[in-house]
């Protein structure tokens, strides 16, 4: 008798540590949401732009009811491209600010840096950018690309279109260009690909003197076999370099380069016409035609209330990211992380080329993988796309370390890195 009531006031202290947990999320007067991104620094060409559309989809939703009867509020902070800062915060928001769920981060240096506070506090942060896997947490949902969604397509594109034998890889030096090219250099050696046809080089955030590295590539390009290269610069560091291939006359005929890192957002700063032919690799161009997507340009540039404003992957990724979690939230009937998190898997929304994304069980989403070519008026005409969509995987098929590791959160796996072969989950990351 004495074991039976042990369990029933167990039972009882749970099921009122659960309707605690409920109320706390349903006190405030509004909705508190994290908007992470950096609005200085080398990193605020490419963020800034981000803030706002987190902006502007509260708004909208505020204008259509708010969410579960309340009104959200942005709770905006700038990390100023400095990585421990997003860390400070990313808890800021958390434990000072009381937000439910934040939207935010860009490189994967400050991804990593704000992954423990998400963990031990057991928040949820949306990450919009494209990155390089091998990372999957059950507080992180990934609506950018995971490199089975742009960096693997983009290298077959080039490999079977245009006829690329030899491959430079050039990026900023931090973990997503590092990690990426370690992907890409196993993934080319696979297919045959001998070492002296690779080319890598990095180099560090904000750089500024191309000439020499552009020397390079070219010379490398020279040797009688068809070059590309294949770009992870990020941030500021991308409007020299084009220049300077620009001014060394490196065409797109001769060595096109195609990025993951450059979009309408980072075209818009500077002459395309030197450019016009290069590629990029992303899931949405603003070019896309699509009812969705005009409604969103529409939007925006109402928003904005600049009619030369541009949309790019990014937003398109916080806009699938937002309307997810506030599916999730409803059908939760709370914004209490640990149950959104449940509630948010398999879940689908719009997105804006036209079909429709789920969130998958690694946390990762489905969408198309597209190239566009830049235009001279900075934008992408699309020359490519996959007949359908691809989902995201969080860890490489082409290395040793992670080729026999799966991530799925549901029950009653629930293991971010479950290696198939041993059958040991490792951990929330490996």
């Amino acid at each position: 008798m004495l074991l039976i009531n042990r369990f029933k006031l167990s039972a009882l202290a749970a099921a009122c540590l659960g309707i605690t947990s409920l109320s706390l999320y349903a006190q405030d007067e509004t909705i508190k949401v994290g908007v992470l991104h950096s609005l200085s620094g080398t990193m605020a060409i490419s963020e800034t732009t981000l803030k706002d559309t987190m902006l502007m989809l509260i708004d909208q939703q505020n204008a259509n009811g708010g969410l579960l009867g309340k009104q959200l509020e942005a709770v905006v902070v700038d990390p100023a491209s400095d990585w421990p800062l997003f860390a400070e915060k990313a808890r800021e928001l958390i434990e000072q600010e009381s937000v439910v769920a934040t939207f935010g981060a860009w490189t994967s240096v400050s991804r990593k840096s704000v992954l423990p506070v998400f963990e031990e506090l057991n928040s949820v942060l949306f990450y919009p950018v494209q990155y390089e896997g091998e990372e999957s947490s059950k507080n992180v949902f990934y609506t950018g690309a995971a490199p089975n969604q742009q960096a693997i397509p983009a290298v077959e594109y080039l490999t079977n279109v245009i006829g690329v034998e030899r491959w430079v890889l050039a990026g900023t030096d931090y973990v997503y260009p590092r990690t990426t090219n370690k992907i890409l250099e196993a993934y080319l050696q696979a297919n045959g690909v001998s070492s002296e046809d690779i080319m890598i080089n990095y180099t560090p955030f904000g750089h500024a003197d191309w000439q020499s590295i552009v020397s390079e590539i070219k010379k490398f390009g020279s040797e009688g076999k068809k070059t590309a290269v294949v770009s992870t610069i990020n941030g500021d560091a991308n409007v020299p370099f084009y220049k300077e291939l620009g001014n060394q006359g490196v065409s797109a005929e001769d060595i096109p380069v195609i990025a993951f890192s450059v979009g309408e957002e980072e075209l818009s700063g500077f002459d395309t016409e030197p450019l016009v032919g290069h590629l990029a690799a992303w899931n949405y161009f603003m070019s896309v035609d699509a009812e969705t997507n005009d409604v969103f340009i529409d939007n925006w540039l109402d928003y904005i209330g600049d009619d030369e404003r541009v949309t790019n992957d990014p937003m398109e990724a916080h806009y699938i990211g937002f309307n997810m979690w506030v599916k999730a939230v409803e059908k939760a009937g709370t914004t209490d992380p640990a149950f959104v998190q449940d509630a948010i898997i398999g879940v689908s929304v719009p997105n804006l080329t036209g079909g429709y994304s789920t969130m998958m069980p690694n946390h990762h989403i489905t969408k198309p993988v597209l190239i566009g070519e830049i235009q001279d008026d900075g934008q992408f005409e699309v020359v490519w796309e996959t007949p359908g969509l691809v989902a995201g995987d969080a860890w490489s098929d082409f290395l040793d370390s992670s080729k026999d590791i799966i991530s799925d959160w549901r029950a009653p796996l629930s293991c971010g890195n479950y290696n198939v072969s041993t059958s040991v989950c490792s951990g929330q990351n490996l």
